[in-house]
């Protein structure tokens, strides 16, 4: 007698498997919201090529360093340039060339989202003027953290593309749980403002390869986009 195949129990686990239904957005908690797809391909297109341009030198991808050592994930920025732990006009930390521009494109999506996502939100005084651009290679992560340089507390918007991750979004108080682990694919957004603005978050691990072949990009590219509340003067 043959065996029954054992079904899939975590189904949620493998990013790779196309989906059968579309997936809803999701709610993950108050002020946080997950916009499955946002992105189409056309436009998740027009942001690689976007990206693929940011990241030349000068003030192109470079590597991160904390208080606590390197990060894995590489990092470019737009607008502002953040380092640890503040912002300034010049990547201070690197080639000390100016910040490339923030392109006003970038806040639309930004905004768009949002108004998706969370309808209730009142309009922020303050517009998108960051934006901040990691690369995953394989095996790369990001700790938990939480987005707290910014004088704003307009909500942030991110944008995924290329490989599968597990987006881990915590709580307002410390870096442990309770959390909910979230699988971003490419073309998802992710929104979180209000009561979730200053929760902790991070990215315990990709899933190499198992970004959409037609995009042509090895490994996972996140565009978190912010507002600043920052002046020159």
């Amino acid at each position: 007698m043959s065996r029954r195949p054992t079904p899939d129990r975590h189904p949620a686990a493998r990013p790779d498997l196309p989906d059968l239904f579309p997936r809803p957005p999701q709610t993950v908690a108050p002020g946080a919201v997950h916009l499955p797809d946002w992105l189409g391909e056309d436009r998740q297109r027009e942001l690689l090529a976007a990206c693929r341009a940011w990241a030349q030198p000068p003030a192109g991808l470079r590597e991160v360093r904390t208080r606590t050592g390197t990060m894995s994930a590489r990092q470019l920025s737009l607008g502002w340039h953040w380092y640890p732990y503040g912002y300034a006009r010049t990547v201070v930390d690197g080639d000390g060339a100016p910040v490339k521009p923030f392109p006003d494109w970038l806040g639309e999506w930004a905004l768009a989202a949002v108004a998706a996502a969370l309808p209730g939100e009142p309009a922020s005084a303050e517009p998108y003027d960051v934006a901040l651009v990691n690369h995953y290679a394989a095996g790369a992560r990001m700790g938990m953290h939480r987005d707290s340089d910014e004088r704003s507390r307009a909500p942030v918007v991110s944008f995924s593309l290329g490989d599968s991750c597990v987006f881990r979004f915590g709580n307002v108080e410390g870096r442990g749980r309770p959390w909910t682990d979230v699988t971003l694919r490419s073309g998802d957004a992710f929104v979180f403002g209000g009561p979730a603005r200053l929760a902790y978050h991070g990215v315990p691990r990709t899933s190499p390869g198992s970004g959409p072949p037609a995009l042509g990009v090895r490994g996972r590219l996140n565009v978190t986009v912010r507002a600043s509340g920052l002046t020159d003067g």
